[in-house]
């Protein structure tokens, strides 16, 4: 039998050293919570996206903050793919440090928070949408900072700091609306989305190679030096040029850049020997799609091809892929059940895989209507899915009886 990947642990929290939690199992970590909520936001959203671009549902009756586009690709970053990365961090750093994250009212607080800006960034009134929109990240920052700072974690706080800049860009996104500066406000869309495929890029050098070896027998990981060095820098130089509006040769050789070396290091992980091994296989596919995606903005860059469906080679793809990849494998461990997948599972990994393909292949070679209503289906069941599997775990007490 294949072994199982063990989950992010460094370092095992001290259960005497503060009073055992008693209240609701959904906030009793980071996790349980922002899952669910990003998983039904990652439905329902997509499903009145679609909705307002085959004119089903009216142009006059979205969102009453922002026309539609912009209202889609912030809610995308913004809402989805952040409460996903606030969830992750909040159980992961438990871990890292030993010392307890954000639980019980404190968690439900940040949480009804997240919830408010969601509803009001489609029902407005603007003012209201814009200062629980703004006040999400920073107060997610800010409570990861101060646990990472009392375990003295120097090496995490990068991830904190990303959280706050993260929340910078939302800022500077409102504000470009607001001073009617639209193309500024995609681009800090676009600069957010960069910066999430850089935690990517981060936490997946750090997991993908372990959980390959430890749960994929005769896997043959490898890393190749130059490229682990470079990595980030080029990643983060590649999103630094997404913020700009530069097009022509220097774009095209930043992000030819970050695509070849985000290559190099995908080819050591021995994906073949992964596809029998779904838990770890859609980590490898969702990974895969950064390369795709930096080489597609380098030809864009050029000219010769379609900028937003270059960035949906990374948001859908390598964000979408890494989501359902880690909302999974989280939730199955920090639950107390085996890091083994089902047909729920499989099922979802397939269907945010497939989606991302069409998304991104289907414009070359389908109707419009058939690849944004096949993608967004696709989307809309993978997450569905992922809801029926896994709302009543994230509800409820550890399997095991543990905390957490």
């Amino acid at each position: 039998m294949p072994r199982q990947a063990p989950l992010l642990t460094i370092g095992k929290p001290d259960p005497a050293s503060r009073v055992p939690y008693t209240g609701r199992a959904v906030f009793a970590l980071g996790f349980r919570p922002f899952y669910l909520l990003a998983a039904a936001f990652a439905a329902l959203g997509m499903a009145l996206w679609a909705a307002l671009l085959l004119g089903v549902l009216p142009s006059a009756q979205g969102p009453a903050t922002m026309a539609p586009l912009f209202w889609h690709a912030h809610e995308m970053v913004f809402g989805f793919a952040a409460a996903v990365v606030v969830g992750f961090l909040f159980t992961a750093g438990k871990n890292w440090t030993g010392l307890q994250t954000p639980q019980g009212a404190q968690l439900a607080a940040l949480a009804a928070l997240w919830l408010a800006a969601r509803v009001l960034m489609w029902t407005g009134p603007v003012p209201l949408a814009v200062a629980a929109d703004v006040a999400f990240l920073p107060a997610c920052g800010v409570a990861f900072l101060r646990v990472l700072r009392r375990a003295k974690s120097a090496r995490n706080y990068g991830l904190a700091i990303a959280l706050l800049v993260l929340g910078a860009i939302n800022a500077a996104f409102h504000a470009a609306l607001a001073l009617e500066a639209p193309l500024a406000a995609l681009r800090c869309i676009d600069a957010a989305a960069g910066l999430v495929c850089l935690f990517v890029t981060v936490i997946g050098g750090r997991v993908i190679p372990m959980f390959t070896s430890n749960a994929v027998p005769g896997a043959h990981v490898r890393r190749v030096v130059w490229a682990e060095r470079a990595i980030v820098p080029a990643t983060a130089l590649a999103v630094v040029m997404l913020a700009t509006p530069l097009q022509g040769i220097v774009p095209a050789i930043v992000f030819a850049a970050a695509a070849v070396v985000q290559a190099v290091r995908w080819a050591g992980w021995d994906t073949r020997r992964t596809l029998r091994t779904p838990i770890v296989s859609i980590l490898h596919v969702a990974y895969a799609f950064l390369p795709i995606g930096f080489a597609m903005l380098a030809a864009a860059a050029l000219g010769w091809g379609d900028r937003s469906t270059a960035l949906h080679a990374l948001t859908a793809g390598a964000i979408g892929g890494a989501i359902i990849a880690m909302i999974t494998r989280t939730a199955l461990g920090h639950t107390g059940r085996m890091l083994r997948t089902g047909r729920a599972e499989n099922f979802a990994y397939a269907a945010v895989a497939l989606a991302a393909v069409v998304r991104v292949a289907g414009p070359a070679f389908l109707p419009r209507e058939v690849w944004i209503g096949g993608a967004s289906v696709l989307w809309v069941a993978a997450f569905v899915a992922y809801l029926w599997r896994y709302t009543p775990w994230l509800m409820a007490p550890r399997a095991d009886g543990r905390e957490g």
